[in-house]
């Protein structure tokens, strides 16, 4: 059987994109003038922002909510939902997200293959409206035009996962069938497959309901909104003159830049993403690092808060749940609800 690569191997691209974009901030900004732009933000702004903040998660609370056909309560969405952001913060490999769907199915019927395809579909749907705003934003831009194509790019991409995972679902029993043909070679692949396929295809039917798949894009489109406002107030803060198109290309730039390998947090690809949409359209590298910065608070401060809360109701360690994950990556077979 094939070694696999360690977790420490794994880090090595992430930690050194990270560690170059930290270097490269560190060299281009000046530090003293960063801190002035901190001391004379307008904190009034910021406080409205943090508040958004909260309104933003519990607004993704109803987005998932709606994915899992509200099976679960909103209290255990909402807990598992900043569980999974306190995760993806401190633990490598966005393990936030396998760890939601796992910490959910712990408090529900739902299993853990019935959770995943939810996340999936809310990160697809999420990047599809980063392309969009992108696209939005950057004629407005100088000297951003190459981003445009990217978040074309990016979207149809997407959409086009989309299409294919609507395709599944709807024809379910084709997609049985042909796995069950082309993995007759190898019984332990048919045999997980199999017990995984029923619940995933479960997981996707939210695809093939268009009065709930329609609820959902409501929702999304509110938290969307939520995000564009708390973004500007932020932004707002810091440059006085900003207006609504810095935002709308910020987010863009941040959701493209959060998908590169990085440490825990998306760690540098943060900071580098707002810092460098920022400077695009302020010149100003300094202050733009002071907006990333905030931004990176701000999310310790709301999903952080929340996840921690929640992890200490249930009893649970961040260590504990890292070697749980773990050992949920490397079994051949899914672990029976208990």
């Amino acid at each position: 059987m094939p070694q696999t690569k360690s977790p420490l191997r794994r880090m090595i691209p992430g930690l050194v994109v990270s560690l170059g974009l930290i270097a490269a901030i560190l060299y281009f900004v000046d530090i003293p003038t960063m801190l002035a732009a901190i001391r004379s933000a307008d904190y009034g702004l910021l406080a409205l922002a943090l508040a958004l903040s909260f309104g933003w998660l519990g607004l993704r609370g109803f987005v998932w909510r709606t994915l899992l056909r509200g099976v679960p309560s909103y209290k255990d969405t909402f807990l598992t939902l900043g569980e999974g952001y306190l995760l993806n913060y401190v633990l490598p490999f966005r393990l936030g997200e396998l760890g939601r769907a796992f910490l959910l199915s712990r408090k529900t019927r739902l299993t853990f293959v019935e959770i995943l395809p939810t996340i999936v579909i809310e990160r697809a749907v999420d990047i599809a409206y980063s392309a969009g705003i992108l696209v939005i934003a950057v004629p407005f831009v100088v000297g951003a035009e190459g981003a445009e194509q990217i978040g074309l790019v990016m979207g149809v991409i997407i959409l086009a996962g989309l299409a294919a995972l609507y395709l599944l679902a709807r024809n379910r029993d084709w997609a049985v069938r042909t796995f069950e043909n082309l993995s007759k070679r190898w019984s332990v692949l048919q045999r997980f497959g199999g017990s995984f396929l029923g619940s995933f295809f479960d997981g996707l039917g939210v695809l093939t309901d268009t009065r709930l798949f329609l609820r959902f894009l409501g929702w999304m489109s509110l938290n969307w909104a939520f995000g564009v406002l708390q973004y500007f107030i932020i932004i707002r803060a810091f440059y006085p003159a900003a207006d609504l198109t810095w935002s709308l290309f910020t987010m863009g730039v941040t959701a493209f830049g959060n998908a590169i390998p990085a440490l825990p947090g998306a760690v540098g690809t943060l900071e580098g993403a707002i810092s460098s949409a920022l400077y695009l359209l302020s010149g100003d590298q300094s202050t733009a690092l002071a907006v990333a910065l905030t931004v990176r608070l701000f999310f310790y401060l709301t999903g952080g808060l929340v996840g921690a809360i929640a992890l200490s109701r249930e009893g649970q360690t961040l260590s504990g749940v890292y070697r749980q994950l773990m050992q949920l990556r490397t079994r051949e077979t899914p672990e029976p609800k208990g």
